[in-house]
Formats: C-alpha cells, structure tokens, sequence
C-alpha cells in the first residue's frame, strides 16, 4: 500500500471513531465541511470541462476557496475567544456599576472542549459571591447589555438576589 494512502485510510478510520464517539465534529462543522466540499468539488469538475486558461483559472479558484476556508477553520476559534474577551471587559464595568460592593466570579463557556460545542460561547455566566448556587448569564452587545436567564437549583426565583426585571 502506498504510504499516502496508508495516511488517509488512517485519517479517515480516526475520524469515524471520534464522529461516532462524539468526538471532534460539531454537526454544523460537519454541514460546513460537506458545503465547502461540494463547492470545491463542483469548481474543479467544471475546471476539467473548461480549456486552457480557464482550466487554470478554475483550478486556482478551487485552491483559493480551500485556502480561504482552511483559514477560516483555524482561525475561528482565535476570533471567538477574541470577541469573549471584548465582551467580558464591556460586562465588568457594567457589573462594577450595578453591583459597586459586590464581589462575582465571570464564567465562560470552554468552547474549544469536547462537550462544550454545542453552547453558545458568547453567553457570559456570573455566580456572585454571596449567592454560589446561582448562575447569571449575560447578552453583551455593543451598546448593550442584558441578563439573559439564570441558573439554580433554588425552587423559588424570587429568593434570587441579582435577578434583573426584564
């Protein structure tokens, strides 16, 4: 067996286990490699159809958008963690300001983890120091910014010291 082939046999056996595991991919990651497949795959089969330049044309298109997208792909994650802590410093002044004597721990959701995928990462979770038991979570946009819901084991919300009216 050549040693290319050997690799992707490997990969390909890897990625089923962690797919059907519950591994690595998302099913939006998942939607969006087979998107950008079908594209890609669509660019080079009407670039085998074209003629000379425009064979080269479609081919480097094709390289193009599997750049662009490989990127993408890489950089997210670096972006995501970028905006959370943008919001996280527009959320403490706010907090700062709201609760001038209180003390509070800021949560967010470890979205580069196994499990965690699924949560939007730009919901901000404070558990203030005097009510453990209760996570508030926070919507920061740029001019605004709200108290989403909460989250507790109390059986009344009313007891809920931080709670916001809506």
């Amino acid at each position: 067996m050549e040693q290319g082939s050997r690799f992707l046999c490997y990969w390909s056996r890897r990625m089923e286990v962690n797919i059907l595991q519950g591994g690595l991919m998302h099913p939006t990651e998942v939607i969006e490699f087979m998107v950008v497949g079908i594209i890609i795959s669509v660019l080079i089969i009407i670039s085998f159809i074209l003629k000379g330049k425009w064979r080269k044309f479609g081919l480097v298109l094709a390289i193009v958008v599997f750049l662009a997208y490989t990127i993408f792909f890489i950089a997210r994650p670096y972006w995501i963690d970028a905006q959370i802590e943008k919001k996280i410093e527009m959320l403490e002044p706010y907090l700062e300001h709201q609760y001038p004597n209180d003390e509070w721990i800021i949560t967010t959701v470890p979205h580069r983890q196994d499990g965690y995928k699924h949560l939007n990462p730009y919901y901000i979770g404070v558990v203030f120091e005097d009510e453990p038991e209760v996570t508030y979570h926070y919507w920061v946009e740029k001019n605004n910014i709200y108290q989403i819901s909460f989250s507790t084991e109390k059986a009344n919300s009313e007891e809920l010291k931080y709670k916001e009216s809506e």
